[in-house]
């Protein structure tokens, strides 16, 4: 119970991190069409795609946690091996964030122009990508409840944690 507390605080940390809240206005007047002063000055606003938005990053993170959860489950039977493996991978990201390496295939990055649509599951989709790429920023938080997840004894416990966190 207290897990699901953790979680919930965690979401609200990360929604509230100088990285992420700033670009909420924009992604709700991208997602509605409208610009903030409209939004303020209008009293009849659409919910229909801020929800969808919502359950779109929603849906990522709970994904997350249920790989998280059945990964976690697979992969204990070779935790050895695996921390070793990992502490190796996190050293090499490490040195590779500081510039004392270079692997030029982690600085690629990928961009999507898509024009605003009025489909009902355009703002389910912006959500999803919006929680892709949400994560590098509140990647410290969101691992850690990722791996609380991991460390849960079945699948559903591990979604409800991701549930909680979205």
């Amino acid at each position: 119970m207290i897990e699901l507390f953790v979680a919930f605080g965690a979401g609200l940390i990360s929604f509230l991190s100088p990285c992420v809240l700033p670009l909420i206005p924009g992604y709700i007047s991208f997602i509605t069409g409208a610009s903030l002063n409209e939004l303020l000055e209008d009293k009849k606003i659409n919910l229909i795609p801020l929800i969808l938005f919502t359950l779109g990053f929603s849906f990522v993170f709970i994904m997350f946690g249920a790989a998280a959860s059945y990964l976690g489950q697979v992969l204990l039977q070779n935790s050895q091996f695996l921390r070793i493996i990992a502490g190796l991978v996190i050293i090499v990201f490490s040195l590779q964030l500081i510039g004392i390496i270079n692997i030029s295939f982690l600085n690629y990055e990928k961009k999507i122009y898509a024009k605003n649509n009025n489909n009902v599951w355009f703002s389910f989709v912006v959500g999803m990508a919006f929680g892709f790429g949400w994560t590098p920023c509140i990647g410290p938080i969101l691992g850690s409840i990722l791996v609380l997840a991991a460390t849960e004894e079945n699948i559903n416990k591990g979604i409800l944690l991701l549930f909680f966190y979205s």
